[in-house]
């Protein structure tokens, strides 16, 4: 609603697109225009007195649901129903009004702080304009003010026109994030002006605007209000009222008095409970006392502290355990004499029960679990206990601060009727999952974040815990959470009937400072064979069977944690599939992440990727990953152990893997697949980066130990594909091409002390633990493969098109296999060694789309600078390939090397059109292992 104005009642009324995963593609236009149930809902009197309302149509009939029109009546009378006045509805063209919030709603006077507005819009729209409006009294510039779009991150307002929008093809129309102008209005006020920006991507906040350092000079009430205007579908603007108004309070009196959250890893003690530490802007006073109660604020009283007033920090200890305490400061002089804001604290682990839960595992306990983590959350933080009971949830809000303790006893399990996906300017449906190499529908709109990769990265909401913009977020314990068959893992799950379309355990979007694990041990985890169980390697080298301090998880669904665009992430401690192996895909997947460490992993088995790094466009935009530290992880699954990619839409940097134990997997035990431009660098596997190396990694039952490879698929934004016809050995083609995005880089690739066995698709999934190799597995060699587009006379009418940065080949660059020890089943005929496998492309870029390698030991195609030292390669029967097969390699070594050249075969190594190749202190066996050795 507008305004009133004498008798007519003004109403806004638009349109903007809103799919949901059942809104057919052309049907997505809807009306934001008020219904006669919501104005009958908000309408109230300004006075507070009773009044009853009624709506009639111009002609006097009573509407009872739809969209008001022109003309409509809306009747008030009083309590009595007497003394009716009448409204008239006119409608008027407008967006539907936003949110302002601030991150604090007071600040002190003279006293210089941050203040961080923030800005929702109320509907989505690209190219959009908004304007803040700051008062006077408060100092802006492009050099203090810094701003987050969707975000993106927070830059000055002076960079934001040079912020990167991520990596796209030469079709996406966005060169820049957005502009920004300030300009000065009579009253005083300064506007800052944002333009150009997309704001389709819903992510939280829009715009989060942070005032650096800034000092306001007089006690008063300060008005900030903002609007926005849309340019699609059609142009409107939202009316500048109402919760896009927001008054700031400045007082003399400290309003920055804070609780100070621990933020490192789990502390795993109560003195945690019994101490609590704060902080405040420092003032001058010759006198600061620190006041508590326990009794809600009624009743004050002093409280010994250990308090450095210089520097705006005090500590107290021996506070009464289970508690809830409120703390405030007496400033007894000065400018800013007297009391502080207040802040809470509860001195211990807050047990769910205390809210009256009924944790018989038959109750739906999501609204009471919602309620207490919103309780701590007001509080300022907290733990959160989940005793002993069964805890049936469905979709629980994280909040930030909030961590979550889940006891030995507890199990907190799933239940249908999790959120539904979200709403979204764009609609899915051209593309939810599945590889194909003529399917051109994830590119017919290059603005579309939704196509660009598997519908289960597409969606958050359909979690069994989501958390969005969060800080500080720990789910700890050494009791079980299970999905308990409720959490969904296939591709087609948005076929599904609404209430079950959850394919997530845990959800968590552009957060930061979270932590999912047991109880943590500083021991390494590592695996006895003969259990078939983990162990800790205690201080004095022996096996620690004891694993009670784990947390344990079951049923992930398509995702147990799926971390999108979130920073510092420490997942540990952790036994997936012990109560059961059933509805689990991909146990860690962290897309967009940065600073994130991953240790003391074991799952029993999974059908997807254990741990998984990448990078896609599920924001609306890309985000690249950096700085990851991955150690004792063991596990079998039906795919990768390890894997970076395949979603690869921007740049995967500096990943320190030590200590893997493959137990199977039927794709690779480490993989690393970038197929949509993104550069992957300094991949360091069993280098020591991430500790002390207690144990040579190992691989067994993988379809491939390794596979290192680049395609072209080109799935971002802005990315065009060109259905082409072309031969490749003979062969002939018709599939796409990516024609706008630069080929991928791999390079800076470090892989040590790894032993490798029983190479054969062998993962006991949907299996016995393990069946052997019977001849009927694929297997395929230790795989290099960069990638190369069909030369133009090879294609049909020719290439039309040229790469942006104009390499036509993407080469595998400087890669080492240091002491690595290779032992296949072997057994292949002597025609595999003439095998030429086809390029990898978009659709195919998996293992069992390059057939048989020409080698039994390293197949190599499209590389720079490889070098193999002090490493082996063998077999276990005949196998009449060649040891090492390099094609299109410039630059190897080859040192130290042993290998057997099989019967049939004049040379172990095989060189195709490449160059530089330095082969020193190698030999080779003749068809068998240490038979009349042989230098190379």
């Amino acid at each position: 609603m507008n305004r009133i104005s004498g008798d007519t009642l003004y109403v806004g009324s638009g349109t903007t697109y809103s799919f949901t995963v059942d809104t057919p593609e052309d049907e997505g236009l809807v009306s934001t225009g008020v219904t006669v149930e919501e104005l009958l809902y908000q309408i109230q009197s300004k006075d507070g007195s009773v009044q009853h309302y009624a709506l009639t149509e111009s002609d006097g009939k009573t509407p009872q649901t739809g969209g008001l029109k022109n003309g409509d009546l809306l009747w008030v009378t009083d309590e009595n129903g007497k003394s009716p006045k009448k409204y008239v509805i006119q409608l008027q063209p407008q967006a539907v009004g936003g949110v302002l919030e601030f991150s604090r709603n007071e600040m002190t006077t003279k006293l210089p702080g941050d203040l961080t507005v923030m800005f929702t819009a109320g509907q989505r729209t690209p190219d959009a304009t908004v304007r803040v409006f700051i008062p006077e009294g408060i100092h802006v510039s492009k050099e203090n003010v810094w701003a987050n779009v969707i975000g993106r991150g927070s830059v000055k307002l002076d960079d934001l026109e040079q912020q990167s929008i991520g990596r796209v093809g030469t079709d996406y129309p966005y060169s820049k994030v957005g502009t920004v102008q300030l300009e000065k209005n009579a009253e005083g006020q300064t506007c800052l002006v944002f333009m150009h920006l997309d704001l389709r991507p819903s992510n939280g906040a829009d715009l989060e605007i942070t005032f650096k350092n800034v000092s306001i000079p007089k006690v008063g009430e300060y008005r900030f209000h903002a609007s926005y205007e849309t340019s699609e579908p059609e142009k409107l603007k939202s009316p500048g009222i109402g919760a896009e108004q927001k008054t700031l309070i400045v007082k003399n009196e400290i309003t920055d008095f804070t609780r100070i959250m621990d933020k490192g890893s789990w502390p795993g003690n109560t003195s945690n409970y019994t101490n609590v530490s704060f902080r405040w802007s420092p003032v001058v006073s010759r006198k600061i006392l620190m006041e508590c109660s326990t009794d809600g604020g009624k009743t004050w009283l002093a409280c010994p502290a250990k308090m450095d007033a210089k520097a705006g920090i005090a500590k107290v200890s021996g506070l009464e355990e289970k508690r809830e305490y409120v703390f405030r400061l007496n400033v007894k002089d000065g400018v800013h004499q007297g009391y502080s804001n207040i802040a809470r604290f509860y001195s211990g682990q807050l047990d769910v029960k205390k809210f009256n839960i009924v944790a018989d595992g038959i109750h739906d306990n999501t609204a009471v679990v919602n309620q207490a983590i919103e309780y701590l959350h007001q509080l300022g933080g907290g733990t959160l206990l989940f005793s002993d009971g069964i805890y049936s949830v469905r979709t629980v809000y994280l909040k930030s601060n909030v961590w979550l303790y889940v006891n030995k006893g507890a199990t907190i399990k799933a239940l249908k009727g999790c959120d539904e996906p979200e709403a979204d300017w764009f609609s899915d449906r051209k593309y939810r999952s599945g590889l194909s190499p003529t399917d051109p529908k994830p590119y017919d709109d290059p603005e579309n974040y939704l196509t660009k990769q598997d519908v289960g990265h597409t969606y958050f909401r359909n979690a069994m815990f989501f958390g969005e913009r969060l800080d500080n977020v720990k789910i700890i314990g050494n009791g079980r959470i299970t999905g308990d068959g409720n959490l969904n893992t296939s591709d087609k799950v948005m076929n599904n009937d609404p209430g079950n379309r959850a394919d997530k355990m845990f959800s968590l979007k552009l957060c930061t400072n979270l932590e999912i694990g047991g109880i943590p041990r500083q021991e390494d985890l590592w695996y006895d064979e003969k259990a078939d169980e983990p162990y800790y390697i205690s201080s004095d080298g022996n096996a620690s069977i004891d694993t009670e301090n784990m947390l344990n998880i079951d049923r992930g669904g398509h995702f147990v944690l799926l971390a999108t665009g979130t920073d510092s992430i420490f997942v540990h401690d952790t036994y997936f599939g012990k109560n059961s192996t059933s509805n689990v895909r991909d146990i860690y997947d962290f897309m967009g992440c940065n600073e994130v460490t991953a240790t003391n992993i074991y799952c029993k088995v999974s059908s997807d990727d254990i741990v998984k790094l990448g990078s896609d466009c599920s924001l609306g935009f890309t985000r690249p990953a950096k700085n990851y530290k991955v150690r004792n992880i063991i596990g079998d699954t039906n795919c990768n152990l390890f894997q970076i990619g395949s979603e690869t839409a921007d740049d995967i940097t500096d990943v320190c893997v030590d200590n893997i134990y493959v137990l199977g997997a039927n794709k690779a035990g480490f993989s690393i697949s970038t197929n949509d431009g993104g550069h992957v660098r300094n991949i360091h596997l069993n280098c020591g980066h991430t500790g002390a190396i207690h144990s040579r990694s190992k691989m067994y039952r993988t379809n491939t130990p390794f596979f290192i490879s680049i395609s072209n698929r080109g799935r971002v934004l802005g990315a065009n594909v060109s259905r082409c016809k072309f031969t490749e050995n003979g062969t002939p083609h018709d599939e796409l091409l990516c024609t706008n995005v630069n080929i991928g880089e791999v390079e800076n690739i470090h892989l040590n002390g790894i032993d490798c066995y029983e190479v054969y698709r062998g993962s006991s999934f949907r299996s016995e633990r393990w069946k052997a190799f019977d001849g009927s597995q694929r297997k395929a060699s230790p795989i290099v493969a960069g990638y190369k587009l069909p030369d133009s006379e090879d294609v049909e009418g020719g290439l039309d098109f040229r790469l942006p940065n104009g390499k036509h080949t993407g080469y595998v660059t400087n890669i080492a296999f240091t002491d690595v020890h290779v032992m296949v089943k072997g057994g292949n005929p002597l025609e595999d060694s003439e095998s030429n496998p086809p390029e990898l492309g978009v659709g195919q870029y998996n293992v069992k789309n390059l057939g048989v390698q020409p080698s039994y030991g390293l197949w190599a195609r499209h590389a720079k600078d490889l070098t193999i030292s002090n490493s082996s390669f063998n077999y276990e029967n005949r196998d009449q390939r060649y040891a090492i097969f390099l094609n299109d390699v410039l630059g190897a070594t080859i040192d130290s090397v042993q290998m057997v050249r099989p019967e049939g075969i004049d040379n172990p190594v095989k060189f195709i059109d490449s160059q530089r190749i330095k082969i020193k202190h190698s030999v080779y066996y003749n068809d068998k292992w240490e038979n009349l050795p042989s230098k190379l």
